[in-house]
């Protein structure tokens, strides 16, 4: 690669609470991974967690706030819909990894002011809301602070009924062959995003004994974790085309994904530098890409089903960390437990 890989620093006073609050959560959450095998690290990913917070809610504003970073920078990291969600998304992680009750009193003052209950239903690398509201319901589900935290279960559990077709509040679409559908670009990544939610909450519905309830409808946690499977099958290709979303998966997956190292020749083939722009004919080739990415999760059909095996559709062939990241997690789940 030729082109500029500018590197932006987050410091103060340029705001950018959205990009903080993220790293604030992954610090924090990463240090409970870490916590028993190697409690040195867990202690300074923690530590850097607490003091990226603090710049995050000290410094409030948007990435693309930043008068320092020019617009054509924002793709790169845009938050289109406000940094609220993303400062009480790092909260909720460093209440659940520090225990300390400060985090606690953040989320129970700022959960109407940001927008903790405005029940959006999305989970993404752009909106936090289902999955900061299932990950607070679960002090809920233990017991711990219910009155003060109770309008994050209530949005959990309005947002998990939402994809249940048989529920009255049902409203999520879903294509002929079962797919879930929300509009726009790369639509597999809500299938693998809200599928990990629908597990974790089966979890916390299971461990406690509880059940949904949705109108007349009553939702075990079996049904989540059956719901879910379907968007697993699905993308793995028990859908209309019988193509797997993932690519290597199957002897039947997509060929020419937008990818510009999957779509290039390799440097044992192609030795000489390909410049940014004479990559364009690989770009424009009807052939096959000659690297297969295996594992890469495309952004697959729309609600019609439809899938074609385009390149320049960079919508529908192009592979991302938003899809593939919770996908793992969901996997994970289905390995563990077969049945």
């Amino acid at each position: 690669m030729d082109t500029a890989r500018t590197a932006y620093a987050v410091d103060a006073p340029n705001a950018a609470s959205d990009v903080a609050g993220e790293t604030t959560a992954a610090l924090a959450a990463s240090s409970l991974v870490f916590w028993s095998s190697d409690p040195a690290y867990a202690e300074t990913l923690l530590r850097n967690a607490y003091s990226t917070f603090q710049f995050a809610d000290k410094y409030r504003g948007a990435y693309s706030d930043n008068p320092n970073i020019k617009y054509a920078a924002c793709p790169y990291y845009c938050d289109f819909a406000g940094y609220q969600d993303e400062l009480l998304w790092g909260a909720a992680w460093l209440r659940r990894a520090a225990k300390d009750d400060i985090y606690l009193n953040y989320l129970q003052t700022n959960a109407k002011t940001f927008g903790a209950d405005d029940n959006i239903n999305e989970f993404g690398w752009e909106n936090k809301h289902a999955g900061l509201n299932v990950l607070v319901s679960k002090e809920v589900f233990e017991g711990n602070n219910v009155d003060s935290l109770e309008s994050y279960k209530a949005s959990a559990d309005s947002f998990m009924c939402t994809l249940i077709p048989e529920s009255p509040s049902s409203h999520v679409e879903y294509s002929p062959g079962g797919l879930l559908y929300k509009p726009g670009g790369s639509n597999l990544q809500h299938a693998t995003s809200i599928s990990f939610l629908e597990l974790v909450y089966a979890n916390y519905l299971d461990h406690t004994s509880q059940s949904l309830t949705c109108g007349n409808v009553v939702v075990s946690a079996q049904t989540l974790r059956e719901h879910a499977k379907k968007q697993v099958d699905y993308i793995l290709g028990d859908n209309p085309k019988g193509l797997s979303y993932m690519v290597g998966y199957s002897n039947y997956y997509p060929q020419r994904i937008h990818h510009r190292g999957s779509s290039l020749p390799s440097i044992k083939d192609h030795p000489q530098v390909i410049a940014c722009k004479d990559g364009t004919i690989y770009f424009n080739s009807t052939g096959p890409n000659p690297n297969v990415l295996v594992g890469a999760i495309v952004g697959g059909p729309g609600k019609d089903d439809v899938y074609v095996d385009d390149r320049s559709d960079f919508k529908r062939s192009e592979p991302t960390t938003y899809i593939n990241a919770p996908f793992v997690g969901v996997l994970a789940y289905f390995a563990a437990n077969p049945n």
